[in-house]
């Protein structure tokens, strides 16, 4: 067990339930929340049978406090006074229990995997159609509506297929991972409900509370409003597709929470990576940050930004840089980032036909079982026959033997997959080429394995590399050219701090000249505004890097 900081210490301290926890990247959040509810109950502020509920956004958050809290608790605390689970996993059970309140069914089908994306496929809507069906069922489901309400503000919006799913989905009697927390809120304003989960559980903490919906955010006030433990940063605000509101969440929390505390100490990244970030801190509404042991970072880190003539020389020293990584320092890992996949493409490319060990994140096969599956069925397939099949997606899952599958997570994995893979088909790839890309391995050891690793932005969020490359940071693809009010130009440039906040030891950003785009044209760009707060960064072109690299002591970067 590390010993806690005096910051944590202080957090687990703090006499109150309610309070506001302003913690950067790799500032030692996730101990903190760990010893937070060690001193909720140690100190008498929870008492039996109530308990802590901590509640995360994703199963790997969910994972990784759970094993910190075991760190922290007893075998009997931690089974009968604590309960740990992401958003959706608490409305599931908030509905699994009182779907009755709201006239439903609580035997409707739970989701395993993205129901509507599913069925956009098997309605043969295009990329645009299909966006404009989710957006507009996930825009609609953020408020505590009734099914009968839900279908009349879709009529209203005048988008068919989205009516059309809708009552697919009633008629089928399931649920979509957009409905749990919908019902869950619609649940929670039945006063006799909200009462006995206020009764239930005596404090709350809630992870990442900048990634918060502002639904999200009332079902946590049902629940223990004013007893409420958040921690985050608003600098890594960078879900506002999927309704995410971070200023506004922010601004209620504040007005709620009667204390705060602020991380300033990162341990994850070195000074050079951490002057970038603070950089960016006057767009982002980031905290200024320090390195908690400066000292041991070997030559201070690297941070810099490097132009070139077109995306082919982009490509072509982002393989040199990573061969240079792995020469010196064999087990370390560089993340190779972007706003979006499509701008990455030519790195993929430069990396797929080189001799180093390449992970591509973007890939939707990752749990082993999956993966052996997938290349069992694909080695049988042709790209043509699943293509003119009738229901491509049906044909694809019962060529995986999908229906065989029992466990719950391979089989989610394996929904994933099949749909990655259509996805992949009607782009043009084949079976074949398909396969090549599936490695076998669980989630744990490919995604932490020596070697590059290819992925996007909103991806890569809550991971860490030893080093990272951004690739792609022109005006129009970060920021985005469709971000144009200041609300989403913050957000675009908190993407840009959540890329750089990623590296341990260096953060390289790159930008050309000239961009292709996805119809074959090239244009003209110039560098992302955001370029401009890092003027003083240095190095600013490959020479200065290959200097530093060479002056560097490599023995203790590699033990770093």
């Amino acid at each position: 067990m590390i010993a806690p900081t005096p910051a944590q210490q202080k957090i687990r301290d703090h006499p109150g339930l309610d309070l506001r926890i302003v913690a950067p990247a790799g500032c030692g959040k996730t101990e903190a929340l760990a010893l937070r509810v060690q001193g909720i109950l140690n100190r008498g502020l929870v008492v039996a049978p109530r308990k802590v509920l901590v509640v995360t956004f994703s199963n790997r958050a969910r994972d990784n406090i759970k094993r910190r809290l075991a760190g922290y608790l007893t075998a009997s605390q931690f089974r009968d006074r604590v309960s740990v689970v992401n958003f959706h996993g608490l409305s599931a059970r908030i509905f699994a229990a009182h779907a009755a309140v709201v006239g439903l069914d609580p035997a409707m089908s739970i989701p395993h995997g993205d129901w509507v994306d599913d069925q956009t496929k098997a309605r043969g809507l295009w990329f645009n159609e299909a966006a404009k069906v989710k957006a507009t069922l996930q825009r609609i489901k953020l408020q505590p509506l009734s099914d009968d309400e839900v279908l009349r503000r879709l009529s209203e919006s005048g988008v068919a297929e989205a009516v059309a799913i809708e009552e697919q989905r009633i008629r089928e009697n399931r649920l979509t991972y957009d409905d749990l927390p919908r019902l869950a809120e619609l649940i929670l304003n039945n006063e006799a409900v909200s009462n006995l989960y206020n009764q239930h559980f005596g404090a709350v903490i809630v992870d990442e509370f900048q990634d918060l919906t502002p639904q999200q955010l009332r079902i946590v006030n049902s629940i223990g409003f004013m007893r409420t433990t958040y921690a985050g940063d608003l600098a890594q605000g960078i879900y506002g597709f999927a309704g995410a509101r971070p200023a506004e969440i922010d601004a209620s929390i504040k007005a709620e929470c009667s204390a705060e505390m602020v991380f300033n100490d990162s341990h994850r990244s070195s000074p050079a990576v951490l002057e970038a970030l603070n950089a960016l801190a006057p767009r982002t509404g980031g905290h200024l940050l320090t390195s908690a042991q400066p000292d041991s970072w070997p030559s201070r880190g690297l941070a810099g930004r490097v132009r070139f003539d077109n995306v082919r020389s982009e490509a072509a020293w982002t393989v040199s840089f990573v061969r240079s990584v792995m020469q010196r320092a064999p087990n370390q890992r560089v993340g190779i980032i972007s706003r979006t996949a499509s701008r990455r493409r030519f790195v993929d490319e430069a990396l797929q036909q080189s001799d180093l060990q390449v992970y591509r994140w973007d890939d939707g096969v990752l749990d082993t079982d999956a993966a052996n599956h997938m290349k069992a069925a694909l080695s049988q397939l042709d790209s043509d026959a699943v293509l003119r099949n009738p229901s491509p997606l049906e044909y694809l899952r019962h060529a995986v033997g999908l229906e065989g599958v029992q466990e719950v997570n391979t089989r989610e994995a394996l929904m994933s997959a099949t749909s990655w893979c259509l996805d992949l088909l009607i782009q043009g790839e084949h079976t074949s080429d398909i396969r090549k890309r599936i490695r076998v391995g669980d989630e744990t050891t490919l995604l932490t394995a020596p070697g590059a690793h290819l992925l996007t932005g909103h991806v890569g969020k809550g991971q860490q590399f030893d080093w990272v490359w951004i690739v792609g940071t022109e005006q129009g693809v970060l920021p985005f050219f469709k971000s144009t009010t200041e609300a989403e130009l913050a957000e675009e440039a908190r993407v840009l701090a959540v890329m750089i906040s990623r590296a341990r030891h260096g953060a390289v950003i790159t930008h050309t000249d000239v961009v292709p785009t996805l119809a074959g044209n090239s244009r003209r760009s110039e560098p992302s505004e955001f370029l401009g707060d890092l003027n003083k960064l240095c190095p600013t072109n490959m020479d200065q890097i290959k200097d530093w690299f060479r002056s560097a002591d490599w023995d203790a970067i590699a033990k770093r």
